[in-house]
């Protein structure tokens, strides 16, 4: 690090008004070869919490400190010596040598810097120093992290910072002080602790307990029992979650198929790849926003999502007044049909973009993620597919029970021939409704983008699921589209740590095998003269 960037970050992480020198018994012992006495140095310089302790550690990490033959320790920059001790600067003495930094020591001066940016007037900067005190702390920096604490207003850095003390303290060797950080860490929801606390209750060759004060072994259980209390309804809170938003992308890859499937009877298996077509226009609209519109990137999203309804009903549209058209009532030949469909548009966009998959990067606003239950990140791009998800639901809804269009399809759907014989245009209908059913798919590969990277094979894994839900949830039944898919999102996420991800696929297509046996028409049964 240059000396510029240490005084800037000086500056910003310390008062200015700082005192001018270290008192020169606190610098010896870092000439010195007792590394008990060179660790608790650097504990005791990080405490100070001054712009010279900061730089005599910086200048320890960057082995730039220097040690004089009578016990003086200098940081040495270029062609001139700063003396510490006594805030000068002078010309480089004769006979000067480099203070030895062991792995050890670099460790302790590591966390010692990172401990000073708990001083940070930036609360960013702060909270993310506090949270790597979190993963390890020395119990030299609690003197430095003590200060933190009584100059820290921020609530959520304070009872951060009140763990590390007490996580620190469990090494002390005054048992009552043991005890209360034992008491202090229940009410901690950091799984990382429990190691530790258990590492406390276990017994030697002996028979004895590490932990040889009584009192403190009860405190140790019943925090043991509180964490772990916390830590099994944090889980059960993120399987929910996290089963809501698989069920969320499994609604979006399946409603557009509820729709061409369900309705119309159409085997598509080149539904996934309407799916990867609206992943693949969101791409572009990112591209497009980066080179012409810079100021304005985290709005591409926002344009994305009309123009992949769009591009993907246009195709669904043309393979329908091309293809499908010519093969209602015949479903093998609708399934070859569209599973080559399916090949050419994935060797197209090979063709076009390449094998490779491609970035979709997440706007700034959709990133990071709200913490709740003291420990549980939810993503903030999975909390937006989740509403997008019932944005979507509610206008198919809208459009299928509240326009003119949605009355033409369910007339279709119910009796096509007596539908025809009123004047509706059965032809058209068709083809609207396929388009319907492949722009809401492409709506599908717009949240699919924000999960992951974009790549000719997207499609593929969720044709099988998309056919389960719709399959599931009864041919043609939204309510059951909707409930099966957050069901299987649900039942996936719980079966996963239970059974693996590959037992888990297994489990529930056993599962929706052995209900549709029972059960033909899925959880809704569909009405009307063409069921009969």
């Amino acid at each position: 690090m240059r000396l510029t960037s240490r005084i800037l970050l000086l500056l910003c992480l310390l008062p200015a008004l700082a005192q001018a020198a270290i008192d020169a018994a606190l610098l010896k012992p870092l000439a010195g070869d007792d590394p008990e006495a060179r660790v608790a140095a650097v504990g005791q310089l990080a405490a100070l919490a001054t712009p010279e302790a900061a730089r005599v550690l910086q200048a320890l990490q960057d082995e730039a400190l220097y040690a004089t033959p009578d016990g003086r320790v200098l940081v040495i920059e270029g062609e001139q010596a700063f003396d510490p001790a006594s805030g000068s600067n002078g010309a480089v003495p004769d006979g000067v040598d480099g203070v030895m930094v062991n792995n050890r020591l670099r460790s302790a001066v590591q966390g010692a810097l990172s401990g000073l940016a708990l001083l940070s007037p930036e609360r960013a900067t702060r909270l993310a120093a506090a949270s790597e005190l979190q993963k390890s702390v020395d119990p030299a920096q609690a003197p430095l992290i003590r200060k933190a604490l009584a100059q820290e207003s921020d609530a959520q850095i304070r009872q951060i910072l009140a763990q590390v003390i007490a996580s620190a303290d469990l090494q002390s060797s005054d048992a009552p002080v043991r005890r209360q950080a034992v008491l202090a860490l229940g009410g901690s929801s950091d799984a990382r602790l429990l190691p530790r606390l258990r590492a406390m209750l276990e017994k030697d060759a002996q028979g004895r307990a590490h932990e040889p004060d009584e009192a403190v072994q009860i405190a140790a259980v019943q925090t043991i029992s509180a964490i772990e209390g916390r830590v099994a309804r944090m889980e059960f809170a993120g399987n929910v979650f996290y089963g809501i938003s698989l069920g969320s992308v499994l609604l979006l890859a399946a409603l557009g198929l509820a729709i061409t499937f369900g309705l119309m009877g159409i085997i598509n298996m080149a539904h996934g790849e309407l799916l990867m077509i609206g992943a693949y226009t969101t791409y572009l609209c990112q591209l497009f926003f980066r080179q012409y519109l810079p100021g304005m990137q985290d709005a591409y999203l926002l344009a994305a999502v009309p123009a992949a309804f769009l591009v993907a009903a246009l195709v669904g549209v043309v393979l329908e007044r091309t293809v499908i058209r010519w093969l209602y009532g015949r479903p093998l030949e609708t399934l070859l049909a569209t599973w080559g469909i399916s090949l050419i548009l994935m060797q197209a966009v090979r063709t076009v973009f390449g094998a490779q998959n491609v970035e979709v990067a997440n706007p700034a606003w959709m990133s990071g993620g709200v913490t709740v239950l003291g420990g549980l990140v939810l993503p903030w791009n999975r909390l937006v597919i989740i509403g997008f998800a019932c944005v979507v639901v509610a206008c198919v809804w809208l459009i299928l029970n509240k326009t003119r269009l949605g009355l033409f399809v369910r007339a279709v759907t119910q009796n096509r021939r007596m539908a025809s014989c009123v004047g509706v245009s059965t032809g058209k209908v068709d083809m609207l409704t396929f388009g319907l059913g492949s722009g809401i798919a492409g709506l599908g590969g717009v949240a699919l983008s924000q999960l992951g990277n974009v790549g000719p094979d997207l499609g593929q894994s969720y044709i099988v699921d998309s056919f389960m839900v719709v399959v599931l949830g009864g041919v043609g039944q939204l309510a059951g589209t909707v409930i099966a898919a957050l069901g299987l999102g649900e039942v996936n996420k719980f079966l996963e740590p239970v059974a693996g991800a590959v037992l888990a696929k297994i489990a529930i297509l056993v599962f929706i095998i052995v209900f549709i046996q029972r059960q033909p028409q899925g959880l809704f049964a569909m009405k009307g003269r063409s069921v009969e």
